[in-house]
C-alpha cells in the first residue's frame, strides 16, 4: 500500500467527522501493544481565518469572508510533533488530526494507521460524497428550448 501523503491525510481526516475519527482511533490502539501516548503543546484553540477567493477561479483575489477553525498541537513521548486543523470548534477533532499527524511519522505505526484509520475513512468519504451527489442529482433541472418551425 502506498502511503498517504501528509497534505491528503490531513485533508481527510479534516473532511471525516470525529466520531469515525474516534471510532477508528480505538480499533489501532488495540492492534498496537506500543501505542504512543502524548500531551498537547499548544491548543487546542479556536480562532478565525480569512479567506480568499478569486473572480471567476482566476482573476484578482478578494476577500471571502471568515471562518472559524481549531488547531492543535501535540508532542508524542519522544518528542514527535504533530498539528492538525479542523473547521469549526471541535477541539477534540483538531487533538485527533494532530495525533495522527505525529504517528505517521514513525515507519512502525503507519501502515497501521494507514489500514485501520485512513482507508476506512476513505471508503466512508467517498460514500458520503455519493449520497450527496445522489441528493444533488434528484433536484436537477433540465431546461430545453422549443424551436418553433416557420
Amino acid at each position: 500500500m502506498s502511503h498517504t501523503s501528509r497534505n491528503a491525510r490531513q485533508r481527510l481526516l479534516a473532511l471525516s467527522s470525529r466520531q469515525h475519527i474516534e471510532a477508528r482511533w480505538g480499533a489501532l490502539g488495540e492492534l498496537l501493544d506500543d501505542f504512543p501516548t502524548h500531551r498537547c503543546i499548544r491548543g487546542p484553540e479556536t480562532g478565525m481565518a480569512m479567506l480568499k477567493g478569486r473572480t471567476g477561479g482566476t482573476g484578482n483575489a478578494f476577500h471571502l469572508g471568515e471562518m472559524t477553525l481549531t488547531r492543535a498541537s501535540v508532542a508524542l513521548d519522544d518528542g514527535t510533533l504533530g498539528h492538525g486543523w479542523v473547521r469549526g470548534r471541535d477541539h477534540r477533532h483538531a487533538e485527533l488530526i494532530a495525533l495522527a499527524d505525529a504517528v505517521a511519522q514513525h515507519a512502525e505505526w503507519q501502515e497501521a494507521l494507514e489500514t485501520q484509520v485512513l482507508a476506512p475513512l476513505v471508503e466512508e468519504l467517498a460514500e458520503r460524497q455519493r449520497g450527496d451527489a445522489a441528493t444533488a442529482a434528484a433536484t436537477r433541472v433540465d431546461f430545453f428550448t422549443l424551436v418553433r418551425g416557420e
